[in-house]
């Protein structure tokens, strides 16, 4: 029933292919300079530790979404205005956080997609504990290496190619 790359807003994806959207409970909000983002998805799974988001940043997105488990814990940050500036210098469109973000006020200001659960200043722990690349589960979803993601004002959506 069309092409999904025709369509970008997450409520018109979810009208036209409803027998194919995956959609997240609506557990984020926006933070980044952009609320509209879509793209395939490199996955990290993580807690309390941001150490493979920071590598994981420094590598070319290639117009990319990073998505992070971070256990949903609200004990500290796992991105902020210095990971942002990486995504958005590699090419990331963006990264949805199970987990907390902190500089709040420089993140809206910069033209990344950023979802999270919240904010809180302190930083994560750095002992490169976590993998990449493996399936994630959180917000009512398994969330699988390459995924095709869209997010909007309205949520995020997993559609893949048909």
């Amino acid at each position: 029933m069309g092409n999904p790359n025709n369509i970008t807003k997450v409520a018109d994806l979810c009208d036209a292919f409803s027998d194919r959207v995956r959609v997240f409970a609506p557990l984020f909000t926006d933070f980044g300079g952009k609320t509209e983002f879509h793209g395939p998805v490199a996955t990290v799974k993580c807690f309390e530790d941001n150490s493979l988001v920071k590598s994981l940043s420094l590598t070319p997105g290639n117009g990319r979404i990073m998505v992070v488990d971070g256990g949903g814990s609200a004990r500290c940050a796992l991105l902020g205005d210095n990971l942002a500036a990486n995504l958005i210098n590699n090419g990331w469109q963006g990264a949805i956080i199970y987990g907390y973000i902190r500089d709040k006020a420089e993140l809206a200001q910069m033209p990344v997609g950023i979802k999270a659960l919240g904010a809180i200043p302190l930083r994560s722990a750095q002992k490169s504990a976590g993998t990449t690349g493996e399936s994630v589960e959180f917000a009512g979803q398994i969330i699988q290496e390459g995924d095709y993601i869209y997010a909007d004002d309205d949520g995020i959506i997993i559609l893949n190619p048909a």
